[in-house]
């Protein structure tokens, strides 16, 4: 007998013999349906005899098949959705009902009436040997899958949960450690392949798969999670430890630290704890991670422990590596013990240590400190007045420090008296370089900038801002170096202000007096701003006067007139540009050109730009981007608004260019450049080409061979040449003509023997 798994439904079997056999008769007795079961999907079981089978069954549909008998819900639930489609009920009385359906109720009655969720049908076997023919069919396939597929991870994956759903769990081993020759670094099949033993408590297999993992991939920190955490599951604490131990010295990170910390206070193993924590903090000496040591001797040491640490960490680091948290955490440990002489000690000696710019948080906790435990009233001149005697002490160490004077006037512009401001300032920018050199100016030029921007924004004393951006000027020697930024700051300064005229007249001084290429920018800048073209013009004009070879400015010119919808001066700007003798950055003027070119639709012009850089510069570059100009110029207008096929006449001039830059390549021997040139070639055929035209530029492609060549110190070193097939051929022809020639003398020289 055979099995057919199939529904309740009476669908019809029919064999190739022409016997057809109605599903409903055969079913026997004791195996009638209920109400419930013909409403669901079940698997049906046909005993058929075997001499009535040729072949494997197909299953059609009847024309007149017996109708299912609905059960009387479902016959209900119809006739009702029938009557309500007929309108709304007529009620004569409104009123509310005296028996209120709660919500409760509905809920407990929809769930009661659920009907009963569809099963799979359940395929049987009636002996072992069928189960093994399945098992071997079912083998056969995943066996093809893989092979198919090699390197698809999900074939191996569902091959192995197959042979553990068998509990063939040696042939599961044997499918990961297949999987495992393929995919060696494979987070997830280790992960996958390790979950299937501890599953099947094969804890020996387990182990030595993990010991193996993480031999593999020592720096995956999830295998070395599903170590421990299995070590100590199984209660092996020394194990455990020792997995530990071989993961910290790879050096994880930060969490893995933490992980092995947390361990031994589980077990109460705070010495040992306190190694670990030696051991951290110095493969991560970082503050918070001195704190994290701290806090754990406060919660298991004494107060002693707790300032080691605290000490050992402010020693370790030093003042460039020590952090602001590391002194607040310290002394809010001595304030928590009541020791608030320790405490205020710390602060000041932390204040005194790190600049202002690393201590905001740390004046904060001083200050709530002070609020807290001292005196209330002086709290902020305490702070302002140790600061002060800091930065006095530094300015008087070195005068020209100019960075403490930046700190120094900022921390007087925070106290907010103007006088002690205007004080700081005079006496910071009295403090002129010795030297006149642009280098040791650069820091106190922006002296005079604050003292400006304080006395404009914070004093509103536009006047003495105005003396102070004149003097800056006066004293700045515009003869060796200036500096644009002092010119364009009080250029705004004075249109704030509304004066534009001073602040015009102030950038001509600047240009008529020392011209630079970012004065003329920000003076092009300010008129653009203000719509003046003409004035815009006349100073790209002189910007070019002074510096013709900067190609931006050629550019950012042309951009002016194109703006301007004058094409005609913009074509006449490049050309000029082009024509000069020395540029700066040729190739982008070049490009700015050609684009500009190509999207006015003149594609001659373009052509001949592309032909003229060419005649200047062999570049592969320019040569590639020549070829895919040829491969997208539109055959008309139509099609240049719409996008269209690449025609065979587009391809073909793109081949000819390609074809052009290989031969001046190989003409003048340029390897590297003919290789790029090449690929481009071979990318483009390979889109655009048949088989016949990529098959030929294959065959232009060159071998690499390693070579040596001499150095100047007499040493040899190895280098990547490329050998072209038109190298080998001739190499090849010299090689036969000298064979030809050995063998010529040896037969002249028998014969005269």
């Amino acid at each position: 007998s055979c099995f057919f798994l199939t529904t309740a439904q009476p669908w019809v079997a029919s064999t190739t013999s022409g016997l057809t056999i109605d599903a409903s008769r055969h079913r026997q007795p004791s195996e009638s349906a209920s109400l419930g079961e013909q409403t669901t999907l079940s698997s049906l079981q046909l005993i058929c005899e075997t001499r009535y089978l040729a072949s494997k069954p197909i299953y059609t549909r009847p024309r007149n098949y017996r109708r299912l008998h609905l059960p009387p819900s479902t016959f209900h639930r119809q006739v009702a959705t029938m009557e309500a489609s007929r309108g709304p009920p007529k009620v004569k009385n409104k009123a509310a009902a005296p028996v209120q359906i709660s919500a409760e109720q509905l809920l407990r009655e929809a769930v009661d009436r659920q009907e009963v969720a569809l099963q799979a049908p359940t395929q049987r076997f009636a002996d072992l040997e069928e189960l093994h023919e399945f098992q071997g069919r079912k083998r056969r396939e995943f066996e093809d899958y893989v092979r198919r597929n090699r390197v698809n991870l999900n074939n191996w994956m569902r091959y192995a949960q197959w042979e553990l759903e068998q509990k063939e769990f040696l042939r599961a081993r044997s499918v990961f450690e297949r999987a495992l020759d393929v995919h060696p670094n494979d987070i997830r099949l280790w992960i996958r392949y390790i979950e299937s033993e501890m599953k099947c408590r094969n804890i020996n297999h387990a182990r030595n798969l993990l010991d193996r993992a993480v031999t593999r991939l020592p720096r995956v920190d999830k295998l070395w999670y599903k170590y421990v955490y299995m070590e100590e599951m199984l209660g092996n604490v020394p194990g455990t430890r020792q997995v530990f131990d071989r993961w910290m010295q790879w050096q994880p990170d930060e969490a893995a630290w933490s992980a092995y910390i947390k361990l031994e206070k589980r077990y109460g193993e705070y010495d040992r704890a306190r190694d670990i924590f030696r051991a951290f903090t110095l493969v991560h000496p970082e503050p918070r991670n001195w704190i994290k040591w701290a806090r754990f001797e406060e919660e298991f040491g004494t107060s002693d422990m707790v300032r080691d640490v605290f000490g050992t960490a402010i020693e370790e680091l030093g003042d460039e590596f020590v952090d602001e948290k590391l002194f607040i955490a310290y002394a809010r440990y001595e304030a928590k013990l009541k020791e608030y002489e320790r405490a205020r000690a710390i602060y000041k000696y932390a204040l005194d240590r790190l600049p202002r710019s690393r201590s905001m948080a740390l004046h904060k906790a001083y200050t709530t400190f002070e609020k807290q435990f001292g005196d209330k009233d002086g709290v902020e001149d305490v702070v302002l007045s140790k600061r002060r005697v800091f930065y006095e002490a530094q300015v008087k160490e070195n005068p020209k420090n100019y960075d403490t004077w930046f700190d120094y006037t900022r921390l007087e512009e925070t106290a907010g008296d103007l006088d002690r401001v205007r004080d700081v300032y005079e006496r910071a920018v009295a403090q002129v370089p010795p030297a006149q050199e642009k280098r040791f100016w650069r820091r106190y030029i922006y002296l005079w900038i604050n003292y400006a921007i304080f006395e404009e924004l914070q004093a509103k004393d536009v006047e003495r801002a105005r003396q102070i951006y004149r003097v800056c000027l006066e004293l700045i020697p515009h003869k060796k170096f200036t500096f644009a930024k002092i010119w364009l700051l009080k250029s705004q300064f004075e249109i704030r202000q509304g004066e534009l005229t001073a602040a015009r007249k102030t950038l001509g001084q600047a240009i008529g007096m020392c011209p630079k290429d970012k004065l003329f920018r920000g003076y092009i800048e300010l008129e653009l701003k203000l719509f003046e073209f003409l004035r815009c013009r006349t100073l790209y004009e002189k910007h070019i006067e002074w510096n013709p070879s900067n190609c931006q400015t050629w550019i950012k010119f042309a951009e002016l007139e194109r703006g301007l919808d004058d094409l005609e001066r913009t074509r006449a700007i490049f050309e000029l540009a082009v024509s000069q003798p020395v540029l700066d950055m040729p190739e982008l003027l070049w490009k700015a050109y050609i684009d500009f070119e190509e999207e006015e639709g003149e594609y001659e012009r373009t052509r001949e730009l592309y032909e003229r850089l060419l005649e200047k510069t062999d570049h592969v570059k320019v040569w590639i981007s020549f070829a895919h100009f040829e491969l997208n110029i539109p055959e008309d207008e139509e099609e240049a608004e719409e996008e269209a096929p690449i025609s065979n006449e587009a391809k073909a001039r793109a081949r000819k260019v390609f074809e052009r830059a290989h031969k001046s390549m190989r003409d003048k021997e340029l390897k590297e450049e003919a290789v790029t040139l090449l690929n481009a070639w071979l990318s483009f055929e390979r889109t655009h080409g048949s088989d016949d035209d990529v098959e030929k530029v294959q065959r232009l492609m060159p071998r690499k061979t390693k070579r040596r060549r001499r150095l100047d110190d007499d040493s040899f070193e190895e280098y990547i040449d490329y050998v072209f097939p038109a190298d080998d051929k001739q190499t090849q022809n010299l090689s036969n003509l000298l064979a030809m020639a050995q063998a010529w003398k040896q037969q002249g020289g028998d014969a005269a023997a």
